[in-house]
């Protein structure tokens, strides 16, 4: 499609370009009703610096905007006048095509717009980075080692269809312990012996730092390096120079040079989704990828998500998972302070946070190594509680949730910072609190106290630790923080408040339990002793037990599928003030297979949210309908705030 951008204002207009005078150009403009390109006039000056990919400065509805051209051509299919370019910001191509047909995709996926996508795919221009040399990875001494996967069931046989440039898809379940990233460099050598590239993405920077260290001459791009080194790593990837690349979520739009092999690793993990709009996850972005340039795709983890568990069942990818003996041979043991056996010991374990079998654990295994509690919430006490009635404590300003800093300081809410010295509750008049939830602090001030002598360590929020030495020490870490054991493993892991995340009003709480689980577990020593703090009864116990990811995902998805939630299905969760809301439901032009659950309150927010259900083969059609419902508040120029995301994290 082409748009009808102004003509050009000047008294004395430039000659066009004697060669594909028209250039089309994505604009920069969140309006969903204009998300299309629009032609311009490419002036004669600027002929040879205006290529596809490149950036530019057009005007639009009166503004000067930013745009990237899409590509150049003889004639316009629009009949009117043609406004110019008003300048070639850069001659660097950028913009990749395949990234801009990915960009696309993803947005066509996530009823977003082209250039919401472009602003995740392509970083902010600095002059400067242009104009050096290109970037290069520093030469490692010696190359590291990659393992042959022979532990997996078809291991092999998937490292050689990537060196005969073939595209194997995979759904990896990943043993526990410090093998798992040689494993996975052997995947991008087997990829980059076929002559093709590589791309990784993670979640966090630790993961890149871990990874780059063991894949040779790979590039990471993550936002802890800056602005300006991630555009000349960036360049470095458009130019050719490097053909691996590892970083987080925005890494999976990196423009690899004949991409052969995309890994997602820990796709369950919630920083691969995307904050801002039109909130994509790195997974899904993977999978279009994988599909439109004809490369393999690898899920990897050490557990397996309902969705990964999805492309197995439909046939689409197959799974990499060792055969049980193995599992035994490497996997820690785990107990649970809730079976029968501690019950009768200590009658108090299954209410007690650190029962007496998580003291005598980590005490027995301080005298050979560190010992990792992991802790699922971050702060000192992030949860009040009002000492009688045990109702939530609220702030008298906001609603908000009060808690506690340290122990030092007045209870504050955590919404809205107001300090609440002088505390009531709503529902019984009580004046006095207790904890509802402790934190990594609070749990290593009371493990300090208990086990004196004993040097403890935090990592979370604040300061997260990439590695801690292998004498014996506590570390208490929140999920996703716990560091590696240099040259070894921890020798127990103690998972505390189980019941708690396995009680949380979420559709994935068991799932996401079990992840936090097994990526704590994976780090401690073949035969360890692992301690939840949990009844033995649950599946995702009873996973964790077993170290059996995949057949916690097959409950995981038939669950799904008989409740009708996703991945069984797309489903849409649309946000907004109730008239907006209601408003916005009365354009739409839904399938109609479509079910729309709701209106209720959204959560820790003044708004209201339905969820739109389709069945799978449907999802296009509703995200169609949800952009062009968004479209058209957009050129009527309706008022109030709607937020669209689909398929969401957290559905509450």
């Amino acid at each position: 499609m082409t748009g009808r951008p102004r003509a050009s204002r000047s008294r004395a207009a430039p000659e066009p370009a004697p060669t594909d005078p028209v250039a089309r150009v994505a604009v920069d403009t969140p309006l969903p009703h204009l998300d299309r390109p629009f032609d311009y006039l490419v002036p004669a000056a600027d002929a040879a610096a205006c290529v596809p990919g490149c950036r530019v400065r057009v005007r639009f509805a009166g503004r000067l905007v930013d745009g990237f051209v899409l590509a150049r051509s003889a004639a316009s299919e629009h009949g009117g006048r043609l406004a110019y370019l008003t300048r070639v910001t850069s001659a660097e191509p950028v913009l990749a095509p395949e990234i801009a047909r990915l960009a696309r995709a993803v947005a066509d996926r996530y009823a977003g717009t082209l250039a919401d996508v472009l602003r995740l795919a392509v970083p902010p221009r600095h002059a400067g980075a242009e104009k050096a040399s290109t970037w290069q990875p520093e030469p490692t001494e010696s190359e590291p080692v990659g393992a042959d996967l022979h532990r997996y069931v078809g291991g092999p046989a998937f490292l050689a269809a990537l060196r005969a440039g073939r595209t194997p898809r995979a759904v990896w379940s990943a043993l526990p312990g410090a093998g798992w990233p040689a494993e996975l460099a052997a995947m991008v050598r087997a990829a980059t012996d076929a002559g093709r590239g590589a791309l990784v993405v993670v979640p966090d920077a630790r993961d890149v730092t871990r990874l780059v260290a063991a894949i040779p001459g790979a590039v990471g791009l993550q936002a802890e390096g800056g602005p300006a080194e991630r555009y000349r790593r960036f360049l470095a990837v458009r130019r050719g120079a490097v053909r691996v690349v590892v970083g987080t979520r925005a890494a999976a739009y990196a423009p690899v040079t004949d991409l052969g092999l995309v890994i997602v690793w820990d796709d369950g993990d919630d920083l691969h989704a995307e904050p801002r709009a039109p909130y994509p996850h790195a997974r899904d972005v993977a999978l279009l990828r994988s599909h439109q340039q004809r490369a393999a795709l690898v899920l990897g983890g050490h557990a397996v998500t309902a969705e990964a568990q999805q492309l197995l069942a439909s046939g689409w990818a197959h799974v990499l998972r060792p055969d049980r003996a193995t599992v035994r041979a490497v996997a820690p043991r785990v107990q649970t302070a809730g079976d029968d056996i501690e019950r009768e010991r200590d009658p108090a374990a299954s209410a007690a946070r650190l029962p007496s079998l998580a003291w005598r654990t980590a005490r027995a295994a301080l005298a050979t190594g560190p010992v990792l509690v992991q802790v699922p919430r971050r702060g000192y006490l992030p949860g009040l509680a009002c000492a009688r009635c045990r109702s939530p404590a609220r702030c008298a300003h906001c609603g908000g949730p009060l808690g506690l800093a340290s122990a030092d300081v007045a209870p504050a809410c955590r919404w809205c910072g107001r300090p609440s010295a002088a505390y009531r509750c709503n529902s019984c008049a009580g004046t006095r609190l207790r904890a509802a939830a402790y934190g990594e602090r609070r749990t290593a001030e009371e493990l300090g106290r208990a086990l004196p002598g004993v040097p403890v360590r935090t990592s979370g929020r604040e300061q997260v630790l990439a590695t801690v030495p292998s004498a014996p020490a506590v570390v208490v870490a929140t999920p996703g923080a716990e560091p590696v054991v240099d040259g070894g493993g921890y020798a127990a892991v103690l998972l505390l408040d189980g019941w708690s995340l396995l009680g949380r009003p979420d559709l994935r709480a068991g799932e996401e339990a079990l992840r936090r689980w097994l990526n704590a577990a994976a780090l401690a020593v073949p035969g360890a002793p692992v301690v939840v703090m949990a009844d033995a009864a649950p599946s995702p116990v009873q996973a964790l037990i077993r170290w059996d990811p995949v057949g916690h995902a097959e409950r995981e998805l038939a669950g799904r599928v008989e409740l009708g939630f996703p991945p069984a299905v797309r489903m849409a969760a649309v946000d907004a003030e109730p008239a907006v809301l209601q408003e916005f439901l009365r354009t739409l032009e839904l399938p109609d297979s479509a079910q729309v659950l709701g209106p209720v309150p959204a959560p820790e927010s003044d708004r209201e949210r339905v969820l739109i259900r389709v069945p799978r083969r449907d999802g296009a059609a509703l995200a169609a309908a949800l952009h062009a419902g968004a479209a058209v508040r957009s050129a009527r120029k309706d008022p109030g705030a709607l937020r669209t995301t689909l398929d969401p994290v957290v559905l509450g």
